[in-house]
């Protein structure tokens, strides 16, 4: 029988954290909670957490700060609580390798799709793949032991950034659309959220091009998508 997986949930304000502690457990997560991110980061590195869920705006290390420092040791997915208006905090998390975020207020459907959404992603990385890796001009993708070189140069990447290699190195010379893209590599739940692609482009842009501003595989298709081409 599987392992319901463990969510670290980190959050300073009680009624939230009760919020969304309760409605996993009813559907039989493993949740933990902190109130800043310095526990949080502290239980992180003691357990086991397959899912990190953390607001921005907190004491005593914000959500930022936590989330760079997670992602120094683990590639464990992180979904970040943001409020409106705080669009330069949602980039800069991305940037920082948050994989997904919620917009406070949430309600229960859209947590619960979030959560879903982003373990099942970590687990299309871990799945078996049917060909071994995937070759392009310089660029090997090893797809059973995940991970990526450009010219003989091993590049560190997150699961979601390099699932969506993967898919763009398996539609070489097609132009794909936005919403192509995200229902490919994010999942059927997800379809407008264009910010993930020009964040998570320009991420991989910065590890994959030999100059990021004049891109040589990566091109954008303006209106469209983008294609991955030589």
């Amino acid at each position: 029988m599987p392992t319901s997986p463990a969510v670290l949930v980190i959050d300073d304000e009680k009624s939230l954290r009760d919020f969304v502690r309760i409605n996993l457990e009813v559907r039989g997560y493993n949740v933990t909670v902190a109130s800043n991110g310095a526990d949080g980061l502290s239980i992180f590195q003691s357990q086991h957490i397959d899912l990190v869920i953390l607001d921005i705006m907190m004491p005593n290390m914000d959500g930022l700060e936590a989330t760079r420092r997670i992602r120094q040791i683990s590639v464990v997915p992180i979904i970040i609580l943001t409020a409106l208006g705080e669009e330069s905090d949602k980039v800069r998390a991305f940037d920082l390798g948050a994989d997904d975020y919620l917009t406070k207020p949430f309600g229960i459907g859209e947590l619960l799709s979030r959560v879903k959404a982003v373990l099942r992603r970590a687990r299309w990385s871990e799945a078996q793949p049917e060909q071994e890796s995937l070759s392009y001009r310089g660029i090997i993708a090893d797809l059973v032991r995940h991970k990526v070189t450009v010219d003989e140069k091993e590049i560190d990447l997150t699961p979601t950034e390099f699932n969506l290699l993967v898919y763009l190195m398996r539609n070489t010379g097609k132009t794909l659309s936005h919403r192509a893209i995200l229902q490919n590599v994010w999942g059927p739940e997800y379809g407008e959220e264009a910010e993930y692609l020009r964040v998570y482009m320009g991420k991989l842009r910065q590890k994959i091009e030999k100059d990021p501003l004049q891109p040589i595989y990566i091109q954008t298709e303006r209106g469209i998508g983008y294609r991955f081409e030589g």
